[in-house]
């Protein structure tokens, strides 16, 4: 038997890798290197971040449906090209402030004193920049895990689904463990050697690697069924689901026009509620680590994310996450093949394991004030489980809808886990500027000030995971597949 699926797995990490460097750019330079330039306040970026959230989450709802139905070769490559652009623009927002507002240098607007008009009216401009090229990479970046869910149910079957989405989706943590490691340094040296900011150097060099994902992807994908690389025998194990059918009639059925649910539909099955509700409890949880997490190991224990001290604590963290996440989609393989279980009530018993593993982030602020190390550990842990959980929910849509539709449902929760994440970081950009300008008058469990403001969103995080499986379970107690009539 070939085993071609598998690099079909490997080209979905690299492009989810891809897909979170470009996104943590931003985060890893905004607080060191950006905000100096513009002025900016956990308020400007809070906004900046939550409206790509938003934006990436109305492009979500219609992106699963673009990939259904441009197909999920042509529909990829559409993604990652529109995201890399959109990364790559970001480099020239310092270039249009400048000249918009009337600057002869970088230099000219840094020196500008905090508070003014002027001050003011640079970080509205560059803001309303940054937001255009976000929103280009939002547009995107939203066609990635509705093409790669879609991949994964095409080469896979379902008991290996969530084992093989666990692999690309770790992806994430890596772009994350990759980030911290290089692009503060990547920018940090740009800037010493006089190229602008540093950081314009970071934004176009991490854009580039999209275009050359490309460019494998043309001559490596395709369809399981037409792929030379597949042989009969592989064919016969990525389609064991099915009822025993000779590889051969597998591939005429694979010719046939299949058939697909009304986009409208979609919304009347308890099933798509369900993913809804996991995306949009959880999603948000993972996005506030993901944008936050240098900030605040700048904010509050004094770490840039160029120290050395603020890459060892990212890079633990994220560590963690890449480490134990790919276990969390082995999980649900095993209560299928050693307990007999049905793969979706393996996957729901897995997810409710990984739903209490967020629930240290409870004394992540707490036990930060014997040493930083405790919240960059017990953030990872919480981000392992999110990855963990994120796998398997990802793989409750190949469970319960045919093949036909599953871009588009993941694009309907992907849009759901968009609007989640917005809330949480335009939240938490107001919370976190509200709390630092009350100072003492802010007081939460012990905490005051913009301590304080950040207990409340690690209490969000922490309890979001049980309470989404709660309504999960409740919609859809037991297996129950749609069947297109």
């Amino acid at each position: 038997m070939t085993n071609w699926r598998w690099w079909m797995c490997v080209l979905l990490f690299v492009a989810t890798t891809v897909n979170y460097l470009d996104r943590q750019v931003l985060s890893l330079t905004w607080k060191d290197f950006i905000a100096p330039e513009f002025h900016w306040t956990d308020a400007d970026y809070g906004t900046i971040t939550a409206v790509f959230s938003l934006v990436y989450a109305l492009c979500m709802l219609f992106a699963g449906r673009f990939i259904d139905w441009m197909g999920t070769k042509k529909g990829y490559l559409w993604s990652i090209g529109i995201w890399s652009l959109g990364a790559c623009l970001h480099a020239a927002c310092g270039w249009a402030t400048m000249h918009l507002e009337g600057f002869e240098s970088v230099k000219a607007m840094t020196s500008v004193e905090a508070g003014t008009a002027v001050a003011f009216a640079i970080a509205s401009t560059s803001v309303w920049l940054f937001l255009a090229a976000r929103c280009i990479l939002a547009l995107g970046e939203a066609g990635n895990f509705p093409a790669a869910i879609k991949v994964t149910a095409e080469y896979f079957p379902k008991k290996d689904r969530a084992f093989a989405t666990s692999i690309f989706n770790a992806g994430a943590s890596v772009g994350a463990l990759v980030a911290p490691a290089t692009i503060p340094l990547l920018a940090q040296y740009f800037k010493d050697h006089g190229i602008g900011g540093g950081w314009e150097m970071a934004f176009l060099i991490i854009g580039a690697l999209g275009f050359l994902w490309m460019g494998f992807w043309v001559f490596m994908y395709d369809k399981p069924e037409k792929s030379k690389h597949v042989n009969e025998a592989e064919l016969a194990y990525i389609h064991q689901d099915d009822a025993e059918v000779p590889a051969a009639e597998v591939k005429a059925q694979a010719e046939k026009p299949e058939k697909v649910i009304p986009f409208w539909r979609c919304f009347t099955y308890r099933q798509t509620w369900s993913f809804i509700t996991g995306k949009f409890f959880t999603d948000g949880v993972w996005w506030f680590y993901l944008f936050w997490a240098p900030a605040y190991f700048s904010d509050q224990y004094g770490y840039s994310s160029s120290s050395g001290m603020g890459v060892a604590l990212i890079f633990t963290l994220y560590a963690i996450v890449t480490v134990l996440s790919i276990f969390g989609g082995y999980l649900p393989k095993l209560f299928v093949d050693r307990k007999g279980m049905n793969p979706y009530a393996g996957r729901m018993l897995a997810m409710l394991i990984f739903a209490f593993l967020p629930l240290p982030a409870l004394f992540a602020q707490g036990a930060g004030t014997y040493s930083v190390w405790w919240p960059a550990i017990i953030i990872g842990l919480a981000g392992a489980g999110h990855q963990a959980w994120s796998a398997n929910l990802f793989s409750t849509i190949g469970d319960m809808f045919p093949k036909s539709a599953i871009a588009t449902i993941t694009g309907i929760g992907g849009m759901a886990g968009g609007v989640g994440s917005f809330l949480i970081n335009k939240g938490a950009g107001a919370l976190f500027t509200h709390s630092e300008q009350m100072g003492e008058a802010f007081r939460f469990m012990g905490f005051d000030g913009k301590e304080a403001g950040y207990m409340i969103i690690f209490c969000i995080c922490a309890v979001a995971y049980l309470v989404a499986w709660a309504i999960m379970k409740t919609l859809v107690p037991k297996y129950k597949p749609i069947v297109i009539e």
